[in-house]
């Protein structure tokens, strides 16, 4: 699984014309998954984000975590994640795994997401055409792949 995570200090998700969620202070999460992803890589990526210290404590150092600051998190799936521009111009896709594979365990993390951090977690839609606004707070953008961890 590939995450992109970025530090805001308000988002939302637009489908249509209804807002669908949004965050205050926390994380905007954008969650692609791959063909060989199972049930591990998605506990580890849930315990890793929410343990990732990347707010700023009194001293202004990074010292403090999502759930340190009682933030918010913003969760949208993003399968473009696993784009692959290795040949041409346009990005080729077929690292995504499958709707019949990814919806449940973007579904299942999005619960253990909220499991993890006690409180409700908004999203956007699997697979909709969606808006996302977003004011980045730092800024600061990381990449996490499960696949990294060994």
């Amino acid at each position: 699984m590939r995450a992109l995570i970025q530090r805001v200090s308000h988002a939302s998700v637009t489908i249509g014309d209804e807002i669908k969620g949004s965050i205050k202070r926390g994380l905007l999460l954008f969650v692609g998954i791959g063909h060989d992803d199972e049930e591990k890589d998605m506990i580890w990526l849930v315990s890793k984000i929410l343990s990732m210290r990347i707010f700023e404590d009194d001293q202004g150092k990074m010292n403090l975590s999502v759930k340190d600051i009682e933030g918010d998190i913003l969760l949208i799936s993003q399968f473009t994640l696993y784009g692959s521009t290795k040949k041409g111009n346009r990005p080729s896709f077929n690292g995504s795994a499958k709707p019949e594979k990814a919806v449940p365990l973007y579904n299942r993390f999005h619960i253990l997401l909220e499991e993890e951090l006690k409180k409700t977690v908004p999203s956007g839609e699997f697979g909709a055409q969606m808006e996302i606004n977003l004011c980045n707070d730092g800024p600061v953008t990381i990449i996490i792949d499960s696949r990294e961890r060994y």
